[in-house]
């Protein structure tokens, strides 16, 4: 067990909890009307700090180790993705209820499927950006009307959506494959 306390701490999951929590915990007392603009500031905050997380402090190290890194890597996103969903379903569960869990789990698989894809495409330092930034864009798209629209504003649609939730499984399933095969950029 000690080597999964010594891959939590070189990952930062702490203070990526810690950050998950807080953010979680402050929505749940300001969310009074099911805003689910506030809900996704919360998953994309839970999202970008698990982005952190997902290089280590020597990549070359990481890279010449005698383990696969592949399942290891795998694991990191999913269960980061779970933990996001999880403390909000919990706020939400302890508070008055926000949104559906579908919406909930929907979004933060995509989230962090767009995470591990940024951690592969800039590195994890910036990994972040891209969850960021197509959140920044939804806010501000057009209306969903068109299948374009639809899939550029999938975290706002309602969770029956079949954009938004084959838009999310996309990410997910490319983000999470992607990022066990090649890891994070250097």
């Amino acid at each position: 067990m000690r080597w999964l306390t010594l891959y939590a701490r070189s990952r930062q999951v702490p203070a990526s909890l810690a950050a998950v929590v807080i953010s979680a915990v402050a929505v749940s007392a300001l969310a009074g009307d099911g805003n689910p603009q506030l809900l996704l500031l919360v998953l994309a905050a839970g999202a970008m700090a698990a982005s952190v997380g997902l290089g280590g402090q020597d990549l070359a190290l990481d890279r010449t180790a005698a383990i696969r890194w592949a399942p290891r890597r795998a694991a990191h996103v999913l269960l980061a993705g779970a933990v996001v969903a999880g403390v909000l379903l919990t706020a939400q569960a302890l508070g008055e209820p926000m949104a559906a869990t579908a919406f909930i789990v929907r979004d933060s698989a995509g989230l962090m499927g767009l995470a591990a894809l940024g951690a592969v495409l800039v590195g994890a330092q910036y990994a972040w950006t891209l969850p960021f930034a197509w959140l920044s864009f939804s806010f501000f798209a057009p209306p969903p009307t068109s299948v374009p629209t639809r899939v550029a504003a999938w975290m706002l649609l309602p969770p029956g959506a079949a954009a938004g939730t084959w838009t999310a499984l996309v990410l997910t399933v490319a983000g999470t494959a992607a990022y066990a095969a090649a890891g994070p950029r250097r």
